[in-house]
């Protein structure tokens, strides 16, 4: 073999190395889902018998654990808070929520401005 052959096969090698080791490298989470999927799947499925009060502890923690990572908070999360927090009667954070959720998905704006409305004239319930 001739060094040129040599060079060019640990150049080929080399290249595949780097293309492979750029494929094993972790990406990072666009969103926390840590303690989202479980609340809302047990108020759906126990038809919230755990009660606002201990999910909004639960997904309030979540969420702060979330902000120290750096990590933003998945589609529906402040949703789901607001729709706690209408429950218990908190007015003012409910409306926090859904105004924090339309400001992170604009997508969403007429669905939680119907929300509001709807949490409005039921008095939270």
């Amino acid at each position: 073999m001739t060094r040129a052959t040599v060079r060019g096969k640990a150049a080929l090698a080399a290249a595949t190395l780097a293309l492979l080791a750029g494929c094993v490298t972790p990406q990072k989470q666009l969103y926390s889902w840590e303690g989202y999927q479980p609340q809302v799947y047990a108020y759906l499925k126990d038809n919230g018998v755990a009660g606002p009060e201990e999910q909004i502890v639960a997904l309030e923690a979540a969420a702060e654990k979330a902000r120290a990572n750096g990590t933003a908070l998945p589609p529906g999360y402040h949703a789901h808070l607001a729709m706690l927090y209408s429950k218990t009667g908190q007015i003012d954070k409910t409306a926090l929520h859904f105004a924090a959720e339309k400001e992170q998905f604009p997508e969403s704006s007429t669905f939680m401005d119907f929300l509001m409305k709807t949490s409005a004239t039921k008095g939270g319930n």
